[in-house]
Parts: structure tokens; sequence; C-alpha cells
């Protein structure tokens, strides 16, 4: 059954999304009550990693806000906006090894000191979505290929835990992801 915590979650962080493609300094603190919402939803409902994960993206929304509030030159020029670049392969490689080293650490102990619903699928959501996030703040095309991975766990294990309203966004997120690397393809012109 949907609450009104997941309603109010979802509404806030589709709202910051939406602010987000409008360049709005107001996605950020969108973001940081919506995810503080998700965190408590997602620990009532035993997804620790995905609960932990919604306090990475507190703090990170907090510094993007600070960072868009970024001073300009003595010319009132905006600072120069860093290329979408691609990650090298060996670097990208050797990340992925580590989340996913970091997964299996992670899982062991969920499943070991918590009551955990989906022990695997929740710290793959959390390891991607840190690796997606890091990546997206270099402007690495490779970030969407995290975010579609997460997507794709995300939307099977928030329906499996009754979060209806947090799936149906993640399957728009999904969408967001398919359509986002498409954009950026075509901007890095490959």
């Amino acid at each position: 059954m949907t609450s009104p915590l997941e309603v109010t979650a979802n509404v806030f962080n589709a709202g910051s999304i939406v602010l987000a493609g409008r360049n709005s300094i107001h996605t950020w603190w969108t973001g940081i009550v919506g995810c503080a919402l998700f965190a408590v939803l997602f620990f009532r409902t035993q997804l620790y990693a995905d609960a932990l994960l919604q306090l990475f993206f507190v703090g990170s929304s907090a510094v993007g806000w600070v960072r868009w509030h970024t001073r300009r030159d003595a010319r009132g020029a905006a600072p120069a906006v860093r290329p979408i670049q691609r990650t090298p392969p060996a670097l990208f490689a050797a990340a992925l090894t580590g989340a996913l080293a970091v997964v299996a650490v992670h899982a062991w102990l969920l499943r070991r000191f918590t009551d955990a619903f989906a022990p695997w699928p929740d710290a793959l959501v959390l390891t991607l979505s840190l690796l997606g996030q890091l990546l997206l703040v270099g402007r690495r095309i490779e970030t969407w290929w995290c975010w579609l991975a997460v997507n794709t766990i995300a939307i099977p294990l928030y329906f499996a835990r009754g979060l209806t309203v947090t799936a149906l966004l993640y399957v728009a997120f999904l969408v967001n992801a398919f359509i986002s690397l498409r954009h950026w393809r075509a901007k890095l012109g490959t």
C-alpha cells in the first residue's frame, strides 16, 4: 500500500529532476528534501543500503547547491563547463571491479548483521549509484550505463517491497537514462 511518505518523497524527487533539467538551483533543496524522505522510507522497508545511498545524495545535493552559487570571475563571466568525456577503458574497468568488490562486502555485511530484505540487489543499487554519481560529476558518458543498471535493478526491488510509486518513478529514471545516454553520445560525436 502506498503511504503518504512514499508519495511525498516521489513528488520532491520528481520535482528535483524536472528542475535539474531546467538548470534551476531549486533542484538542490528539493533533492535534499526528497532524498531525506526516501532515506526514512527505505529504512522502514528494510532497504538499508538504499537508505544509506539517500544520505549520500543529501550530502552531494548540498555540495551541488553550494557549487551552483559559484562566484563569477572579475568580468562577470561564468566558469567554463567541463566537456563530456569518455573514461579510459582501463580506468573504467578498474572502477567497476572495485565497485563489484564493494558490492560483495556490503551485501555480506547486510546479510550478516541486518534483516535486509534483499542484500545483493540493495548493495548493487547503492554501489553502482555511487559510481554513477562520481562519473556524472566528471561528466563521463559511462555514468548513463551505471544509471541504466541501477534503474533496471531498482525497479523490481521496489515493486517487491510494495513501493509501487517509487518503482514507477524509477521506470521514468530508466527512460531518462536512455534519453540522456543518446543525448550525451550526440554531443560527444559518437
